[in-house]
């Protein structure tokens, strides 16, 4: 577990991942020239932006998907966040931010990379950067169309389950569709 381990995954992530089209496997090369020259760019500090890792939430059934209200974008989101020196990998960081903000403790790791995104922010840091989220998908323990519990955590305005088909007004767009639908393409 280090910023070296963050860093390899993220690399490797990358390079073995087959985009689903040209604009994502675009972004992928962007984000493995930025991994070639932030050697420290999977951490929060590099300010200049930094990888982050996030998960599209869904029941078993398939048929929600859990959001978050963020407090700085002011849109429903997949969880996510910021990598930290702890995390193993990203993967491993995603499911954690996961667990974390869904106040799911047995929320299984993720599966394989889903989608990825940049968008600019003005994070914790409180000055602008970027983001390079990666994206995975998991899916909650349960059985049916049981929604399991959740517990918001202090980073999340409101958290909620949602369904597929019928997202807030102020879900992310373009971003949570395409993410839901990229993610249920990886599940069988």
């Amino acid at each position: 577990m280090s910023v070296t381990s963050l860093h390899r995954s993220a690399v490797d992530l990358l390079t073995d991942w087959d985009s689903p089209n040209t604009d994502q496997d675009v972004l992928r090369h962007t984000m493995l020239a930025f991994l070639d020259s932030a050697p420290r760019g999977c951490l929060r500090a590099w300010e200049p932006g930094h990888i982050t890792a996030s998960a599209i939430v869904f029941n078993a059934a398939r048929t929600h998907v859990l959001l978050t209200l963020h407090p700085r974008v002011g849109k429903w989101l997949q969880l996510g966040g910021h990598c930290e020196e702890s995390d193993p990998d990203i993967a491993a960081a995603a499911t954690r931010e996961a667990r974390e903000e869904a106040g799911i403790p047995d929320l299984p790791p993720v599966s394989g990379l889903a989608r990825i995104t940049t968008h600019p922010i003005t994070c914790s840091l409180g000055k602008p950067t970027r983001h390079l989220d990666m994206q995975f998908v998991c899916v909650a323990a349960g059985s049916g169309d049981e929604l399991p519990a959740i517990a918001q955590s202090a980073e999340s305005v409101d958290l909620a389950w949602w369904p597929v088909s019928d997202l807030p007004a102020d879900a992310e767009r373009p971003g949570i569709p395409e993410l839901i639908t990229a993610g249920l393409s990886r599940l069988p």
